[in-house]
């Protein structure tokens, strides 16, 4: 069997990982059992269990490797055990209050990338579960067709089978006769030294981190403590605004986040906002659909207008920022640094890790991310899916993450947060709310 040698991409989030800033995803689902007898959660981490063995992708690790020099590859465990990556814990708090310790503690690298907690609370009718996978083991809607694999059976969110040979591909118009006329390799690799220069340059351009509240970048020398807080939104009342005002439910959602930041600063005391704002990093899925492992990702990189009063010139501010990195395309601004890992030998990846994972500070200062769902209600042992908050990794130098998916009509925020750094997280929450209230009063 061939080696599979992990992507310059998963490799990359495979080594800037440190104990204090471990590089996993998750997820928090919050099930109903109404009716059930007691023993849905004890049910569930059974299920899971039993469940996990049958997915190839949970049942690999990566290992290093002797060729390439750096590289490391995945291979199958031959003691994988399920009882090592699925657990059951009866707390007495609140589902978001238990993930963020859970958040914080790293994956064993020397196991399969992932785990999963059935949290089993104090309401016979409901429990949750958080699901863990390294970012090297795969992006958002990766992470989402392994998840789905362990549901109850449903629709098959794995990518469809390639039909005919792959495509080679085509260099861009605008380099020139003279690159379309030479060999393919040899064009494809000017391509992309050129593609790594525009971005580079473009990273350059974006600025200094200016404007930017002291409390964002305050985890930069934390424990790796780590608080979770979350929000449910009605997709209703988003629709509303985006229907007055014009552009995406997803400009909404980013000018929901900027407006709660303002709020939330004021609450806390802090100076008013002034200057450009933060420049938060987006990413975008470069996955037609859910499935496959690793991360086929870019970015946009905007900063978040906080020194603005109006929530509807927020909104405006987001919303024409974000239609200027769309009409530059996701693989040419400064966002789209994680393209630049294509371009660096593995041995690149092993030595300078550590001082890539220093380096985030530099480039972008929140991270704001989107996990779509697809319209389908999930289950586990017949427990309903009615909740599930997307939980970001914590970059090095930065205090807070944020993360929203949208299911069932409701827009559900995840937040990250340094637990020292940031205490009062469930204030933040209640700062989105209020935007999107103030949103909602603006239009009505």
């Amino acid at each position: 069997m061939a080696t599979e040698h992990l992507s310059p991409l998963d490799l990359a989030f495979w080594r800037i990982e440190s104990p204090a800033h471990p590089m996993h995803l998750g997820a928090l689902a919050v099930f109903t059992a109404p009716g059930r007898a007691s023993g849905a959660a004890e049910h569930a981490a059974e299920l899971l269990t039993a469940r996990c063995a049958a997915v190839p992708g949970l049942r690999r690790r990566i290992r290093d490797v002797l060729l390439p020099v750096g590289a490391a590859a995945w291979s199958p465990d031959p003691r994988f055990d399920p009882a090592r990556h699925v657990f059951l814990l009866r707390t007495e708090e609140p589902a978001h209050a238990a993930a963020g310790p859970l958040m914080a503690r790293p994956l064993d690298r020397g196991l399969p990338p992932w785990e999963v907690h059935v949290l089993a609370g104090p309401d016979p009718d409901s429990f949750a579960v958080l699901f863990k996978f390294h970012h090297a083991l795969a992006d958002g809607l990766g992470a989402l067709a392994l998840a789905a694999a362990l549901f109850d059976e449903g629709p098959d969110l794995r990518p469809p089978a390639r039909r005919g040979p792959a495509r080679r591909p085509v260099p861009e118009q605008r380099a020139g006769s003279a690159l379309r006329r030479l060999p393919g390799f040899l064009a494809a690799r000017v391509q992309g030294v050129g593609q790594a220069l525009e971005i580079g340059a473009a990273v350059a351009r974006s600025g200094l981190p200016l404007g930017v509240p002291g409390v964002l970048t305050a985890g930069a020398s934390g424990t790796g403590a780590r608080t979770v807080a979350g929000l449910a939104l009605d997709l209703d009342e988003v629709g509303l605004v985006r229907k007055a005002a014009g552009g995406t439910v997803n400009d909404v959602l980013i000018s929901v986040v900027a407006g709660g930041l303002r709020r939330w600063l004021e609450g806390r005391g802090d100076p008013p906002p002034s200057g450009p704002g933060p420049r938060a990093l987006i990413p975008v899925s470069r996955r037609g659909r859910p499935g496959g492992g690793g991360n086929r990702l870019s970015g946009y990189l905007l900063r978040l207008p906080l020194a603005e009063r109006d929530p509807l010139l927020r909104l405006d501010r987001v919303r024409a920022a974000m239609d200027r990195n769309k009409d530059a395309g996701p693989e040419r601004g400064a966002g789209a640094v994680a393209l630049l890992a294509d371009h660096v030998h593995p041995l690149g990846h092993r030595l300078g890790g550590p001082f890539v994972a220093q380096a985030a500070r530099l480039l972008f200062d929140i991270l704001v991310t989107s996990v779509p769902l697809p319209g389908l209600t999930f289950s586990l042992g017949g427990s309903r899916v009615s909740e599930v908050y997307p939980l970001a990794p914590l970059a090095h130098g930065q205090s807070l993450a944020v993360a929203v998916s949208t299911y069932k009509g409701t827009a559900h925020y995840g937040l990250v947060a340094d637990a020292s750094a940031v205490p009062d997280l469930p204030a933040l929450a209640h700062a989105l709310r209020a935007e999107l209230d103030a949103l909602v009063r603006e239009v009505s």
